[in-house]
């Protein structure tokens, strides 16, 4: 078992950036040839906002997909940034068009590697035309490496719009499969997603993120022993498609700090069910204030990193603010204090030192998220930072600004 200790040194940063730089300053500089990084940098996409079919029926009625309910959020508190305000306007994310100026903005600022949020609902795949008709569909798709991380979890009627379902809180879908489906998800993602050339492998195997091992269990009658079988299914198709393995990932969501029995299961779980590594969706750990957030984070990946045999990769979230989906919520939900692009660098420069020190495992850090306006957390440039978070990235990962501290 192996332990690895970090000296938590997290710089606090209290300058607010503020909307002085002018449009022209702000646009992203067009490059000749592609950043050189030696990091896989992934932004997960939350890939809401397009019109689905099954998201018109059963949520977002006017065709825009979640925009719908992001254009309706309200401040909460005085200085509360709602609603967010994108600076390219309110994008479809199924427009080629669209994700074409994504890959080359993100390519540019060292992001490479997009995950996209994968379901599978009512016995179809839901969302996915961001994916299919959108990155896959995409021009310049070839500078950007993607995976897949399956998001099945369960849904409440007024989880993803309560302006239509009030205090609806019952399930409209629920997440387990049946072997049938299964089966089905299993075929699906080979051929249409592990085939592509640009799909992420590691060591050659690609690799498949999974959101919620506990949904996992439940469709598999809650058993390890099963569910160990359903992965060892994938894992065997896979090496019929040409591929010498699956690498399977465990999403461990927000994560928190696990007490010596939590941990113990943990880790008995992911060494009997087979993972091959370990990751996190955000931070975990919210608080108002950004640089305890942050430091909650990395008590996580630290006692996680101590008791996993697996490689764990570290996670930095540029915020979390999803009011817009939560009418009862308010300032003590919202993180707000040090919540600015100095500070997120700060924090991804203490991730990077986390890669560089296992040398063994692949350089992957995982950012919550590319596009997630609903819950505050995207590096897309907005009305009142611009670019700041990308250029946070590029700071951090291609230019190596904060190496010495």
């Amino acid at each position: 078992m192996k332990h690895k200790s970090l000296k938590i040194k997290l710089a606090v940063v209290l300058g607010v950036l503020l909307g002085s730089i002018s449009c022209s300053q702000q646009q992203p500089q067009q490059k000749a040839e592609p950043v050189k990084n030696d990091y896989l940098v992934a932004a997960y996409i939350w890939p809401s906002c397009h019109d689905d079919s099954l998201g018109r029926a059963k949520l977002w009625s006017e065709g825009t997909g979640e925009w719908e309910v992001i254009k309706k959020g309200n401040p909460r508190f005085e200085g509360h940034y709602q609603p967010r305000q994108p600076l390219w306007g309110y994008e479809m994310d199924n427009d080629p068009k669209v994700v074409e100026k994504w890959i080359d903005v993100a390519t540019d600022h060292g992001v490479n590697v997009f995950v996209y949020d994968w379901y599978w609902y009512e016995e179809g795949p839901y969302l996915e035309s961001a994916l299919n008709d959108g990155f896959l569909k995409a021009a310049n798709n070839s500078k950007m490496q993607f995976y897949i991380m399956w998001a099945n979890h369960d849904v409440k009627h007024n989880y993803w719009n309560y302006h239509r379902y009030g205090d609806d809180t019952s399930i409209l879908w629920n997440a387990k499969v049946d072997w049938k489906n299964y089966k089905i998800i299993v075929d699906r993602v080979i051929n249409q997603y592990f085939k592509q050339p640009n799909y992420l492998k590691i060591n050659g195997e690609p690799l498949f993120s999974i959101f919620s091992v506990n949904k996992l269990l439940e469709s598999f009658d809650g058993s390890v022993e099963e569910t160990r079988k359903a992965l060892d299914y994938f894992r065997d198709e896979v090496k019929k498609a040409g591929f010498p393995g699956l690498h399977i990932q465990w999403n461990q969501g927000g994560g928190s700090v696990m007490s010596e029995e939590k941990a113990n299961e943990f880790r008995e779980r992911v060494d009997a069910m087979g993972f091959n590594s370990v990751a996190m969706y955000n931070m975990g750990g919210t608080v108002e204030d950004y640089v305890v957030y942050g430091t909650n984070s990395i008590k996580i990946r630290e006692q996680m990193d101590a008791i996993l045999d697996v490689p764990v990769f570290p996670c930095v979230s540029i915020g979390w603010d999803d009011t817009p989906r939560f009418p009862a919520k308010g300032i003590k939900d919202v993180v707000h204090y040090h919540n600015t692009p100095e500070s997120f660098a700060a924090l991804l420069s203490k991730a990077k030192k986390y890669v560089d020190a296992h040398p063994e495992q692949p350089k992957l850090i995982t950012i919550n998220a590319w596009n997630e306006w609903v819950e505050g957390s995207y590096l897309l440039p907005d009305m009142l930072t611009g670019f700041g978070y990308l250029e946070a990235v590029k700071d951090v990962i291609v230019d190596g600004k904060y190496d010495r501290y």
